[in-house]
């Protein structure tokens, strides 16, 4: 993992003991050595992560952290607070300021590394999702970006994994202000709990007696359900040797007993946002997927799709030795419905004509708006007779009723023509099959429209 880390603190020997640690993991590092310095960085600058000092001349870590926070270009930046200072009232005072997480001097290394790490993950999901929606609002897609907006203060949904109920009962207090907390005492049941329902975070409390905690974190992120599940550890003092461990298991953060609540609500926060952050960018990535390959209009496949799996389908075809047919379908003089009714008009005819295709054809049918007026089936298996009888009936469909028009209240009588082709000995290629029931769509045209006319053999 690369990223630009920038140190900021007054004492010369905190920068360098900092800096020869990140420099030793390949990180980039910079320097600064007090808060008007760090500020005019990274306003300059691209900067992944800040480890920020708190007592510093001038401007306390505090007042860097919250104008870092108030500004649009460095607020996704994530800070952690590196202090000698541990009161619980200098934690709140860094939550408040803005700060995502907290370092105790001396520095332990096993912490530095694995924060910096948890945290810089958090920007790449971050940074993706911001790019993203800046993509998004440039195509005129505002809304693509949307999904699971409405989460991002609701409070999580935790799953902790405790044997002792009175440990239980000291994390879910602590968490309460932030997240609703379902608190198992039955790693086994937890798994099962993890897989059937939405968490934002599991926490693993390592106090069992006859069970070890890293078999559930271990199965956790072997479940597909499960797998990008963030996770914390809480462990012992000094049980470094579990946390390396849990951490390449893929465990996200851990937390050291005696557990410090305003600790345990910022690592806990961090996972949610990473989790909510992670879950919206699935959901984007989903929905450009669907714009790319959907026609806007019908909310059928459009032609790019067609063309890549007509492909697939052609070739499985070959290889079994099984039929596929095509059926192309044009609605007859539908340019006198856009001369007469206007687009509106037209728009309507297509979008019930796409409503009668969908209901009309097989589960196992692909079908997609060609272009224009144009519509095709892609009948997988299918042999010449049966495509002429899916044919018939969506003929039939579409005479059968008229088309209401909402904007105008009249109704359209409409038909179509139908082409249909299927693979035989000279047909070698999806193109050729394409232009098979083409051909045959031209002949039903010109041979008196609202007809279905089969290739010939």
């Amino acid at each position: 993992m690369t990223a630009r880390i920038l140190v900021v603190d007054d004492i010369p020997a905190n920068v360098k003991l900092l800096e020869a640690r990140l420099l030793a993991e390949y990180f980039d590092v910079m320097t600064a050595a007090d808060g008007h310095e760090a500020l005019a960085i990274c306003e300059r600058n691209q900067v992944d992560l800040i480890l920020l000092d708190i007592m510093m001349p001038g401007i306390d870590g505090f007042e860097v952290c919250e104008r870092l926070k108030a500004s649009q270009k460095t607020a996704h930046i994530p800070v952690v607070m590196v202090t000698a200072l541990d009161q619980p009232a200098d934690r709140v005072r860094g939550l408040k300021a803005g700060a995502d997480d907290f370092l105790t001097k001396p520095v332990n290394d096993l912490q530095l590394i694995s924060r910096v790490k948890s945290l810089l993950r958090l920007k790449t999901l971050s940074d993706e999702l911001r790019i993203r929606a800046d993509t998004a609002h440039t195509m005129g897609m505002g809304d693509l970006m949307r999904a699971g907006e409405g989460r991002a203060d609701e409070a999580g949904q935790v799953l902790l994994v405790d044997g002792r109920a009175n440990s239980q009962e000291r994390i879910v207090r602590a968490l309460k202000p932030v997240a609703d907390v379902l608190a198992l005492s039955d790693p086994q049941a937890a798994l099962f709990e993890a897989a059937e329902n939405v968490f934002d975070l599991v926490i693993v409390n390592a106090n069992f007696d006859d069970y070890d905690p890293l078999r559930l974190c271990s199965q956790l992120r072997s479940l597909e359900r499960t797998r990008f599940l963030p996770i914390l550890i809480i462990t012992e003092q000094g049980a470094d040797e579990m946390v390396v461990r849990a951490l390449d298991l893929g465990v996200n953060d851990y937390i050291v007993r005696p557990v410090d609540p305003n600790e345990l609500v910022a690592r806990s926060l961090t996972q949610i946002r990473r989790k909510r952050y992670n879950d919206r960018l699935r959901a984007s990535v989903k929905q450009t997927i669907e714009l790319a390959v959907t026609d806007p209009l019908t909310g059928l496949y459009n032609r790019r799709y067609l063309d890549n799996h007509l492909s697939v389908l052609f070739n499985r075809s070959m290889a079994r030795g099984r039929s596929i047919s095509v059926l192309i379908t044009d609605i007859d003089r539908f340019k006198q419905v856009n001369d007469t009714y206007g687009h509106d008009g037209g728009d309507e005819v297509l979008r019930e004509f796409a409503n009668r295709v969908r209901s009309t054809i097989r589960g196992a049918d692909l079908a997609c708006r060609y272009g224009g007026e144009e519509f095709v089936v892609a009948m997988p298996d299918t042999s010449p007779e049966v495509a002429a009888a899916v044919a018939e009936r969506l003929r039939a469909a579409v005479e059968s009723a008229p088309f209401m028009l909402k904007h105008s209240g009249e109704a359209l009588n409409v038909t179509a023509s139908f082409g249909i082709a299927s693979r035989i000995g000279s047909v070698l290629t999806p193109d050729q099959l394409m232009k098979q029931a083409d051909l045959a769509l031209y002949e039903a045209k010109n041979t008196g429209r609202n007809r279905v006319v089969a290739a010939a053999a």
